[in-house]
């Protein structure tokens, strides 16, 4: 049996690699780790843009890019042409033994204020070392925002694993296999089973390249992968509904698409709800798979908590499984 379903699975690999969607699906995700990558910040990172010559001293330059971004310019129309730009930057140039500090006029009174004191504590000679500040910190090793993102990217890979599965269900249909199978010594439990194969593998895959794209190659990955493999059931289960009752691949995929709402409703509620208004999201999976991911992603999961979760996605995964499976069979039949 497991050759026959190896042979299912190498034929979807094959299929899919010709049709368009099913390449954009598996690309998708990648893609999207690249992005979360360029656009979010690092934990400790800046927003306040500092513009400085490049006769400047070095040391001056040394010192101030320890708490803000700088940049380097050639003449000082350049570094008024930089501070004319919509965002907040600040331009810094030395002029008869002092320095001038260069605003739009615009800039919010923090960031005017923050350039003028890095710039007068250089002139005070100050460093680090000297500053009798403490620090404390709340045990946030990552930036919340890119976590958030990664995680909805986990979930939108799940999502796309069960249009994947649709598109190739109605793909059968189309060519007519699924009525041979009936007659071939494969059983449906197998065929289904071989048909997963697919989009488990892409899943995989997303997850797995997607986290290391983003930095995330340090967490605990059986965890990672215990809460995608048991939010995937339910997707595959989604997706192998909807391409039996679909009649073309842009309905499959339109179809699948439905699952986005309960699972952008399971991500407000998490980041939105107070405490005590938790309890009403605890019916979807989505709630669950995402509670987890954000403990794992944030470096502070407990295995009771993951397999409390994980548990939980699983069993209303199968639930789900044995309503639908009758309507499966049918369709398979």
């Amino acid at each position: 049996m497991f050759k026959k379903m190896m042979a299912i699975f190498g034929r979807d690999v094959l299929s899919s690699t010709r049709d368009t969607m099913a390449v954009y699906i598996m690309i998708i995700p990648v893609a999207l780790a690249v992005v979360i990558t360029l656009l979010t910040p690092g934990l400790n990172d800046t927003t306040v843009n500092i513009a400085l010559l490049k006769s400047d001293k070095a040391e001056h330059a040394e010192f101030l890019k320890q708490f803000a971004k700088v940049e380097i310019f050639n003449t000082a129309d350049e570094i008024e042409e930089r501070v004319r730009k919509r965002d907040d930057t600040g331009g810094i140039i030395p002029l008869n033994g002092e320095y001038e500090i260069i605003l739009q006029g615009n800039e919010n009174t923090a960031v005017s204020d923050y350039i003028a004191a890095l710039n007068a504590l250089y002139e005070l000679d100050a460093s680090v070392e000297d500053s009798n500040t403490i620090i404390k910190s709340f045990g946030y090793t990552v930036p919340p925002v890119k976590t958030k993102l990664v995680n909805m990217l986990i979930l939108l890979s799940v999502m796309l694993t069960g249009m994947l599965i649709s598109i190739t269900i109605v793909e059968e249909k189309a060519d007519n296999t699924i009525n041979a199978v009936n007659v071939t010594p494969i059983s449906q439990t197998a065929f289904i089973f071989g048909k997963s194969l697919l989009g488990g593998s892409v899943l995989l895959f997303s997850i797995i390249i997607s986290l290391i794209i983003t930095g995330y190659s340090d967490i605990n990955w059986i965890m990672i992968l215990m809460v995608g493999f048991t939010s995937m059931l339910l997707s595959l289960i989604v997706g192998f509904l909807q391409g039996i009752t679909s009649k073309d691949i842009m309905e499959a995929a339109g179809s699948v698409k439905l699952i986005m709402f309960p699972m952008a409703l399971s991500i407000a509620g998490y980041e939105l709800f107070g405490e005590k208004w938790q309890w009403t999201m605890y019916w979807s999976p989505f709630y669950w798979a995402y509670k987890a991911n954000d403990m794992i992603l944030s470096r502070r999961a407990q295995w009771s908590t993951v397999l409390l979760c994980s548990g939980i996605v699983l069993l209303i995964s199968i639930l789900v499984y044995f309503i639908s499976y009758p309507k499966i069979r049918k369709g398979l039949s």
